[in-house]
C-alpha cells in the first residue's frame, strides 16, 4: 500500500502539467500629441490626393458609424499629408508601442530583463531583420540564452498563439519567466489605394501594444493575477472560401493592402462556432451540456450559455456592429460586451493587443473577482479562432486599478452610442 501511494504521488508530480500563471500585464498609452480625432482624421483623408471622392465617402461612413471616439492614436508617420511611411518609421513605431509596455511590466513585477527566460513577440504585418524579439533583447540587455520567438502573419489572433508558444515552453522548462508582447505596426499597414476591400484597415486599426508576464513557478501562485484554465485554437485554412476571405495582396495598380471580402462575416461565424463548441465541451458544467444537447436533439436553434462558466468576455475589436453580433451569438449581455465596445471607442483596434486593453478596463472598473473566469477571444487571418480562459486568483488592488491605459479616463466610461467624448 505504501509503495502504491508513493507511486501515485510520484506519477502526479512527474506527469501532471505545470500550472501557468499570469503574474501581471501592461498596455501602452501613446502620447496625447498622436491622437486622431474623427473630425481631424476625416479632413486628413480628404486632403490625401491618392483617395478619390468615393474612397473618402466610404471611409467617412465606416469611421463615423463604427463606434470609435476622438482619443484613438495614429503613429507619427501617418500624421503627415500624404502619409509616406518608411522602414525607419516602422522601427520607431515599434519602439513607441513595445518599449513602454515592457518597461512598465518590469517595474510592476520588480523583475530585471535578465530574469526573462522566454520572449515571444507578435506583429502581423511588420517583420524586420533583425527581428522584433532581437530589437527587444538588444534594448533591454537580456541574457544570451533567452529563448526568443517572433510571430508574424497571424492577424488579431496572434496574441493567443503567442501565449500558446510561451505556455508550451513553460510546461517543459521549470521555474521560468516568459514575456509575451503584442502589437500591430500601422506604418506598414496603411493602404494608399482605391480598392474599397482594402480601406477598412485604415478605418479601424490604431496604435498600441501590450506586454504579459507568465510563469510556472509554484510560489508565484500567491502573487499572480490569473491562472490559465484552457487554451484552444481552431482554423479553417483548409477551405478555399475561408482562406481567401481576408488576405494581403496587391491591387490593380500594384499597391499592397489587406483585402476583406464580403463573405468574411459568414466565415467568422463558422470558425467561431467550431471553436465555441469545442471550448464549451471542456469548460461548461454538466447541467448546461445536457440542456444544450437536449435542445439540439429537439432540432431547436440553441446556443450554449457560456455565462454558466464564464463571467467576463474580451471580444475581437471589429467595430460596434460586428462585436455585438459576436457577443449575441455567445449569449453575452450588454454588461459582458461593454469592455470590448468601450475599448474600441477609446483605443480603436490594436489587433492582438486589444484583448489586454479590455481586461485592463475590467480591472479598472473593479469587476474581476477571485475565482471568476475571463474568456479572451482572438480571431485572425487564415482564418483562425483562438480562445484563452483565465481564472482570477486575486482581486485587483485599488492602487493597481488606478494605473494603466485607462488611468485618465475610466471615470468617463461607459459612454452610450453616439455620445461624444467628455
Amino acid at each position: 500500500m505504501s509503495c502504491m501511494l508513493l507511486l501515485s504521488a510520484l506519477q502526479r508530480l512527474v506527469f501532471t502539467p505545470r500550472q501557468v500563471y499570469l503574474v501581471d500585464f501592461s498596455c501602452t498609452r501613446p502620447p496625447r500629441r498622436f491622437r486622431a480625432p474623427i473630425s481631424g482624421l476625416l479632413e486628413h483623408l480628404s486632403l490625401i490626393k491618392v483617395f478619390d471622392d468615393a474612397s473618402v465617402a466610404f471611409m467617412t461612413k465606416v469611421i463615423t458609424t463604427a463606434g470609435m471616439g476622438d482619443e484613438t492614436y495614429f503613429p507619427p508617420s501617418l500624421h503627415y499629408i500624404p502619409p509616406s511611411p518608411t522602414h525607419q518609421d516602422s522601427i520607431t513605431e515599434t519602439h513607441m508601442a513595445l518599449f513602454p509596455a515592457l518597461e512598465d511590466l518590469l517595474a510592476k513585477t520588480n523583475l530585471s530583463p535578465r530574469d526573462i527566460d522566454v520572449l515571444v513577440v507578435n506583429c502581423s504585418g511588420f517583420c524586420p531583420s533583425p527581428s522584433l524579439s532581437s530589437i527587444l533583447v538588444h534594448r533591454f540587455g537580456m541574457r544570451d540564452d533567452v529563448k526568443t520567438f517572433s510571430i508574424s502573419g497571424m492577424g488579431c489572433g496572434a496574441g493567443v498563439i503567442s501565449i500558446d508558444v510561451a505556455q508550451s515552453l513553460l510546461r517543459v522548462h521549470r521555474k521560468s519567466y516568459a514575456v509575451v508582447l503584442s502589437t500591430e505596426i500601422m506604418s506598414t499597414g496603411w493602404y494608399s489605394g482605391r480598392d474599397r476591400r482594402k480601406l477598412l484597415l485604415n478605418c479601424y486599426f490604431r496604435m498600441g501594444g501590450s506586454a504579459v508576464l507568465l510563469t510556472n513557478r509554484r510560489e508565484a501562485k500567491w502573487c499572480s493575477k490569473y491562472r490559465l484554465v484552457r487554451l484552444l485554437r481552431t482554423q479553417r485554412a483548409f477551405d478555399d472560401k475561408s482562406y481567401l476571405s481576408a488576405i494581403r495582396e496587391e491591387d490593380s495598380e500594384g499597391i499592397t493592402g489587406f483585402s476583406i471580402e464580403r463573405n468574411l462575416l459568414t466565415v467568422v461565424a463558422e470558425t467561431l462556432r467550431s471553436n465555441a463548441v469545442a471550448l464549451g465541451s471542456s469548460i461548461l458544467p454538466l447541467r448546461e451540456k445536457l440542456r444544450y444537447g437536449a435542445m439540439k436533439l429537439c432540432n431547436k436553434n440553441a446556443a450554449p450559455d457560456f455565462r454558466t462558466a464564464i463571467k467576463h468576455y474580451c471580444l475581437p475589436s471589429s467595430g460596434r456592429a460586428v462585436m455585438k453580433q459576436i457577443g449575441k451569438g455567445l449569449g453575452a449581455g450588454e454588461r459582458e460586451m461593454e469592455p470590448g465596445l468601450m475599448t474600441f471607442h477609446r483605443f480603436g483596434n490594436q489587433s492582438s493587443a486589444s484583448m489586454w486593453y479590455q481586461l485592463a478596463y475590467m480591472e479598472a472598473k473593479g469587476r474581476v473577482g477571485r475565482g471568476e473566469r475571463v474568456w479572451q477571444l482572438g480571431m485572425g487571418t487564415g482564418p483562425k479562432c483562438n480562445s484563452l480562459v483565465w481564472e482570477c486568483l486575486r482581486g485587483v488592488m485599488p492602487k493597481e486599478a488606478e494605473k494603466g491605459p485607462w488611468e485618465d479616463c475610466i471615470h468617463r466610461y461607459p459612454v452610450g452610442e453616439g455620445q461624444e467624448d467628455l
